[in-house]
């Protein structure tokens, strides 16, 4: 403020207010009568949104009269959460009437003073921290009262130079606003574009041309040990592929690889249990694998249809070891130890982070119990509807993790089943919303269990077609996240724009002043006289007609 124009100036925001109240503590309806009222949740966008109000059925002119918004005043949010503290709607409709509400305050600046000038400032405070810098702190909310609202200090231009800082602002804002709005319009068709690569591949559509290939290739190879890849398609599969072809190569249906799994299960889970035996039976028992339901005809009538070869087959039927839920630990805990994943680490199948994990203090046993290995895949097991069976493949990690209670750790056998592959496939909005069929839902919250992962279907091929589909979906998921990165970085940088815009209209580098502006200490003045006149006025009013 040292820095301010020679014709600007500063004062109590109390100075240039016509009026600063609370709102009418009436019964509001979710029913469309009577007349609208404002809300918290009215102000949205940085506006006042008609669309986010309840009603009244008080209807009596003094009423309204008292608590309808006129032309120009601004709503604060004055009562709110940290994030949304100090929020503000600039009513500017002349043809609705929309009632003032409670638990949000109304600011009318007087008449020489712009509303939009103000209500902008209000928005470059608030990103300063102003607002919660002089807040009072409750449980999960933060409030300022309006004597402290009272006493801010604000700048003051010339009334000339307000209206043209505030079209300059405006013109700005709306090309930076067309540039937001490409930009989350990319967003959405990225995600999009991410949902039908996926859907594209589960379908069996991606790998199309591949097995339609390997299967000509079968019927005209030599079948002799060393052959040489056919074509060029060969030699640019990973080295898993650029193998014999022919009859040396053929293509494995998914019930064979079934059965494969499941006589693996069956040997690890003997394995498991001489090893138990061996340790003089020390702990529990080893479980034996449990047997799943095959899918009903009613399941698979709601699934789509899988080329020859695919199966639709229950999760829990290609798990290595049964699925576990991770380890609670009090708040006291956390702060130091040993490395812990929580549900906000991972998202859209990618560990957001290879280190750098909150920190848990636990025993020798609980870390040996719940450590998440390579390969793993985590699944958001508890958490709201939106988020819920959220899941990760568990790799390129730098140290040694456990996972918390909200999540469940399943186990495959990599030389069986691609990981990968499964989590791209729970991580698609059809995988999810298998995933999520059966969830239990609570106040604010959701949740599934092991039964209701074990019996989510998913689409089975041959070892090989997964991997491919997985090199493929690797290479395009990867370009999509960098786009999506890159979207980010420019919203980021579009928001610091628009309060470095704010920045220089609050400063007065936004607009060049003009000497022939009445200086603003003159227009304060001026306020001060006229409301000192207005008071009087009232004053000697009749009692009956004051407002």
């Amino acid at each position: 403020m040292n820095k301010l124009p020679k014709n600007w100036t500063t004062c109590e925001l109390d100075d240039v207010l016509l009026k600063i109240s609370n709102g009418a503590n009436v019964i509001q309806y979710e029913e469309k009568f009577g007349y609208p009222i404002c809300r918290i949740e009215t102000i949205w966008n940085e506006n006042i949104d008609l669309g986010r109000v309840k009603y009244i059925k008080e209807n009596d002119k003094e009423f309204v009269e008292k608590y309808a918004l006129q032309f120009g005043d601004i709503l604060l949010s004055h009562i709110n959460s940290d994030a949304h503290l100090g929020k503000t709607g600039l009513f500017k409709n002349q043809v609705d009437i929309l009632i003032h509400g409670i638990n949000i305050l109304l600011i009318r600046p007087v008449e020489h003073f712009s509303s939009d000038f103000l209500n902008y400032q209000f928005k470059h405070l608030r990103a300063k921290g102003v607002f919660i810098d002089a807040a009072q702190r409750a449980v999960n909310q933060s409030s300022i009262n309006q004597k402290k609202l009272k006493s801010f200090q604000i700048v003051v231009a010339p009334l000339n130079e307000q209206h043209r800082i505030v079209a300059k602002i405006e013109e700005l804002f709306s090309e930076l606003d067309k540039g937001i709005e490409n930009l989350k319009t990319a967003r959405a068709q990225l995600k999009v574009y991410r949902q039908a690569l996926l859907k594209h591949a589960f379908e069996g559509k991606l790998t199309a041309q591949w097995r339609a290939e390997r299967r000509a290739k079968r019927s005209v190879a030599p079948a002799k040990a060393g052959a040489q890849p056919l074509n060029d398609m060969d030699s640019r599969l990973p080295p898993a592929f650029a193998r014999v072809t022919g009859n040396d190569y053929p293509l494995e249906t998914a019930d064979a690889l079934l059965k494969r799994i499941q006589q693996e299960r069956a040997q690890r889970h003997q394995q498991q249990l001489a090893e138990w035996e061996a340790a003089g039976k020390q702990g529990s028992k080893p479980k034996t694998p449990k047997s799943l339901p095959p899918l009903t005809a009613e399941e698979l009538a709601e699934l789509p249809v899988l080329p020859n070869g695919w199966l639709w087959v229950r999760l829990g039927e290609v798990f290595s070891d049964s699925p576990k839920n991770g380890i609670y630990k009090s708040a006291d805990y956390y702060g130091s130890g040993f490395s812990i994943i929580r549900i906000d680490d991972f998202y859209d199948g990618t560990l957001c982070r290879t280190s750098g994990f909150k920190k848990v203090k636990l025993s020798v046993d609980e870390i040996k119990t719940f450590t998440a290995h390579a390969g793993d895949i985590l699944i958001n097991r508890v958490n709201s509807i939106e988020y819920l069976g959220k899941c990760c493949e568990v790799k390129g990690l730098a140290e040694p993790v456990v996972f918390e209670s909200n999540i469940m750790k399943t186990t495959f056998t990599a030389s069986l089943v691609s990981t990968f592959f499964v989590t791209s496939y729970l991580s698609s909005h059809f995988g999810r919303k298998r995933l999520c069929a059966n969830a239990k839902h609570a106040v604010n919250q959701a949740s599934i269990n092991q039964t209701d992962v074990s019996l989510t279907p998913i689409p089975l091929t041959q070892l090989d077609e997964q991997i491919v589909i997985s090199e493929h979906l690797g290479a395009h998921l990867s370009e999509i996240d960098q786009l999506e990165l890159t979207i980010t970085a420019s919203l980021q940088q579009a928001e610091a724009l628009r309060q470095s815009i704010l920045k220089k209209a609050f400063s007065g580098q936004l607009v060049p002043q003009d000497p022939n502006d009445e200086p603003a200490s003159a227009l304060l003045a001026r306020i001060k006289t006229e409301r000192a006149t207005a008071k009087k006025n009232l004053a000697v009013r009749p009692k009956s007609k004051r407002g």
